[in-house]
């Protein structure tokens, strides 16, 4: 089984419709999924109630957990604190924060601001993150990714590497923005084995560490 909690539909960049999405991911052995589409501010009400919706609708007849959610993208760092706020009051029940990713020009400071919010439950892609960074998400229980996504996948041992230092926990996600970039579980076992980690951290990342953070979800509505 399949989990995944980093993805885009045609409500940003992605190019199917949430329901589109759901139904590949379905096809693909998937579990549970996460759609977050890019937003800031002027959007975040319309994704989400849009995306909590279809999120209902697919979880009401397919055998699949479907969880509305959102990532901020490219939001000042000073205004991340609130913006997961407000994201998480419309319903949000995932927030995702793009991270410092190596390859876009994200602002510098995005990391720290995310892992500083309670309203934060992953970051995205991170880059060159730092060992404190690293211990900062740890303590306040924000997932780390390792990144199926080209280019994002750049830094996947390292990340993986300073969250086994810092007692960080890591998600793999997708990043999907249509149905070939979906994950499989063979796909999924690969990647995280070719961080480096042993077989009992990948068994946690792949399986563990999703079910802890699907327990934690708020109630839906």
């Amino acid at each position: 089984m399949v989990y995944d909690f980093h993805t885009h539909t045609s409500l940003s960049d992605g190019a199917l419709s949430p329901i589109e999405l759901i139904r590949h991911a379905l096809v693909n052995n998937y579990h549970a999924i996460a759609l977050t589409d890019h937003a800031a501010t002027g959007s975040l009400n319309r994704i989400i109630q849009e995306t909590t919706k279809v999120c209902e609708l697919a979880q009401s007849y397919w055998d699949i957990i479907v969880i509305p959610g959102i990532e901020l993208t490219h939001v000042p760092a000073q205004a991340i604190a609130e913006v997961a706020k407000e994201a998480k009051e419309l319903g949000a029940q995932i927030v995702v924060v793009h991270g410092e990713t190596i390859i876009e020009p994200v602002e510098k400071g995005t990391n720290l601001a995310a892992l500083q919010s309670s309203h934060v439950d992953i970051l995205a892609h991170p880059g060159l993150l730092s060992l404190e960074e690293a211990g900062l998400a740890a303590t306040k229980g924000i997932f780390l990714e390792i990144s199926a996504r080209k280019g994002h996948c750049l830094t996947n041992g390292y990340i993986a590497s300073l969250a086994q230092q810092a007692g960080a926990r890591l998600l793999l996600n997708s990043d999907a923005h249509n149905e070939q970039d979906l994950l499989t579980p063979s796909l999924s076992d690969a990647i995280v084995h070719g961080t480096g980690l042993d077989d009992t951290t990948c068994h946690h990342i792949l399986h563990l560490n999703p079910q802890a953070l699907i327990g934690n979800l708020p109630p839906s509505g």
